[in-house]
């Protein structure tokens, strides 16, 4: 029996924010997209830092429940924690950034916080290893888990290094989240991902593009990915990958894309959950 299907309306594919600018909180009322994911299908929500901050301007974290429980919401994600293996000043800073994700986790119900690293750090895997155990261990105590966002990005970039950091922090709550974008970006074969054990797969996220592109990859990230059966990746084989590997959780769909970004929500949204939908039939 074909267990079901849990789409989750990651942050990015329906907030209308700019990413890495000092626009990244959404310009839509949180009341407003809960309620449009639910009205499509999502039983999933994703919330970025930035846009938490802006929403607790007008709603408590219990109202913020109470929307999401009352239009179905059952999967939560949180995101963006960097800096977290560091020291100094930005460590300070990741950690005053921890504590507003633990709190909004513990809240919310949060299914899992996204971690990473977007500048290519160096950093010695024992570090890692100590630090992630750490953070996985500070969220348990919140009810959450934690998924180590693997991309070309971060300050280790191969799936045999988030493997060897994950399992030596050996934290039942602590694995990877898979974004189809950053594997096929990375060349990682699907069959590699196939063999990932079931207990360090915390999160997957779905979209779809092109294999090249004229722009830097910076630029292909944030502005240029595409919904899902709209581009040149094999959605559906990546899919039965992860399903082949165990996982059971909900389906994130995250498509950074600048031509979405100006169309409205009410437009957006069910053409999110349909494309997606769409390769699960």
């Amino acid at each position: 029996m074909t267990a079901p299907v849990d789409l989750l309306a990651s942050y990015w594919t329906i907030s209308g924010g700019d990413p890495h600018t000092s626009r990244e909180y959404s310009p839509y009322d949180f009341k407003d997209r809960v309620e449009a994911a639910s009205r499509a299908g999502f039983r999933g929500f994703g919330i970025w830092h930035a846009d938490l901050e802006r929403v607790h301007q007008k709603y408590t974290l219990h109202e913020m429940r109470r929307i999401l429980d009352d239009n179905g919401i059952r999967h939560v994600e949180l995101e963006f924690l960097n800096d977290w293996f560091l020291d100094g000043e930005r460590k300070k800073q990741s950690d005053i950034r921890k504590r507003m994700l633990f709190e909004a986790a513990e809240v919310l119900r949060a299914y899992h916080v996204k971690v990473g690293d977007f500048f290519q750090e160096t950093c010695p895997m024992d570090r890692l290893v100590e630090s992630f155990a750490t953070l996985c261990q500070e969220a348990a105590s919140h009810g959450t888990k934690i998924g180590f966002e693997l991309m070309p990005f971060a300050m280790i970039r191969t799936l045999s290094e988030s493997l060897t950091m994950v399992r030596g922090a050996a934290q039942p709550n602590g694995g990877i989240a898979f974004d189809m974008w950053h594997i096929a970006k990375l060349g990682i074969p699907y069959d590699e991902v196939a063999r990932v054990p079931r207990e360090y797969i915390v999160s997957v996220e779905l979209n779809d593009g092109t294999f090249e592109a004229p722009w830097s990859l910076h630029e292909d990230t944030i502005n240029h990915r595409r919904l899902c059966g709209e581009g040149e990746f094999d959605v559906k084989g990546f899919i039965r990958c992860l399903q082949n590997a165990g996982y059971a959780g909900p389906w994130g769909i995250e498509v950074l894309s600048a031509e979405l970004r100006t169309q409205p929500l009410e437009q957006v949204v069910p053409r999110a959950f349909a494309t997606t939908m769409a390769q699960f039939q």
